[in-house]
């Protein structure tokens, strides 16, 4: 079958390797004509992923229409901040039957819509899905062992993903928790800023893992307010991808909060990764939900203030460690927890 991957940055090229290489023809969408016509030169992205030769079955293109024309499944893998227009450009070319996965980690702020529902708006798909995990590209392209997990309301969706990307070094799992496994995609970014601020201020290891464990009940507790499940997040798209994100300098997010912690702005940190993370997109767009819905998320507050009121870290932290606890594992019974099967608007 022909499959398009609708973005051609390190994930959106690392996952068209191996859907390639599992004997697929694969169209690979970039953009800029520029790149896209080098990528096919040199069988490279060198922009993106360096290093990393093209399986023989991919086609860049800068050509939408032609890409998700041909194709019957398409991962969508663009920037959170472009997805609602690129879902609208693919639109003409997509077909009620066609699949389309998103693969980007991030929350559209109009009107809090995730990936998966802006591909159901936007397009005549009625079979949408999301892939997240621990995934971080560079280890994909690598070989190294790793796991992720699609999620859809449409089994045979899933399915099929399921066969185009497995490999010996690549297992693919299932979810029917759309919305909770999209959602801790996008959350543990938040907290992957956090934890590299705490990196580069030399924290110790008891504040690394209570940093993560009451950031892991911050994303369960938002999760269970929009309709998800909180057991999803001990999967591996939850605290899978959280532990990964949080202690990987290969995190975009985790290299903002460590240059943040070291006396960058955040724009001057932004400009020395060359784009800015998708965490800090989130964290806007969470924090005002959070406010509306009334979620206790400490954790997202305090680095709300300190990157955007310019609170103090002293201050921050004080507040954070003055805080009254509560229960440590809010959802350990079931009886908590009443599914809902949509998100909250």
């Amino acid at each position: 079958m022909e499959i398009a991957i609708i973005g051609g940055g390190n994930f959106g090229t690392a996952i068209a390797n191996i859907i390639a290489a599992n004997g697929h023809a694969t169209h690979l969408w970039m953009r800029d004509v520029e790149q896209a016509e080098e990528v096919a030169r040199l069988r490279e992205n060198r922009r993106y992923l360096p290093g990393h030769a093209l399986a023989a079955g991919i086609n860049p293109t800068a050509d939408l229409a032609a890409a998700a024309a041909a194709a019957e499944l398409l991962f969508v893998t663009v920037p959170s901040q472009s997805f609602r227009e690129v879902c609208s450009q693919i639109a003409p070319y997509v077909r009620p039957r066609d699949i389309l996965i998103s693969g980007t980690k991030g929350i559209d702020g109009d009107g809090f819509r995730l990936m998966s529902q802006l591909l159901g708006e936007l397009t005549p798909s009625e079979r949408v899905g999301v892939l997240s995990g621990p995934n971080l590209a560079e280890e994909i392209a690598d070989g190294q062992y790793t796991g992720t997990v699609v999620a859809s309301a449409d089994s045979e969706a899933c399915a099929l993903v399921q066969d185009v990307m497995r490999n010996d070094r690549l297992r693919v799992y299932i979810s029917s928790d759309l919305y909770g496994v999209e959602l801790g995609g996008a959350l543990k970014n938040i907290y992957a800023i956090i934890c590299g601020m705490a990196a580069g201020l030399n924290v110790g290891q008891n504040t690394v893992g209570m940093l993560i464990t009451r950031a892991l009940a911050e994303m369960s507790r938002f999760a269970v307010s929009m309709g998800g499940n909180p057991f999803t997040f001990l999967g591996l798209s939850g605290v899978g991808d959280l532990l990964v994100t949080c202690a990987s300098p290969l995190s975009r997010n985790y290299q903002l909060g460590f240059k943040i912690a070291n006396g960058m702005s955040l724009d001057a940190a932004a400009d020395a990764l060359g784009k800015l993370a998708e965490g800090v997109n989130t964290l806007k767009v969470v924090r005002a939900k959070k406010n509306d819905l009334q979620v206790y998320m400490p954790l997202v507050e305090g680095l709300y203030q300190l990157l955007f009121e310019q609170r103090d870290m002293a201050q921050v932290i004080d507040v954070l460690m003055s805080a009254d606890e509560g229960m440590d594992v809010e959802f350990a019974d079931p009886q908590y927890w009443r599914p809902t099967g949509v998100p909250r608007g």
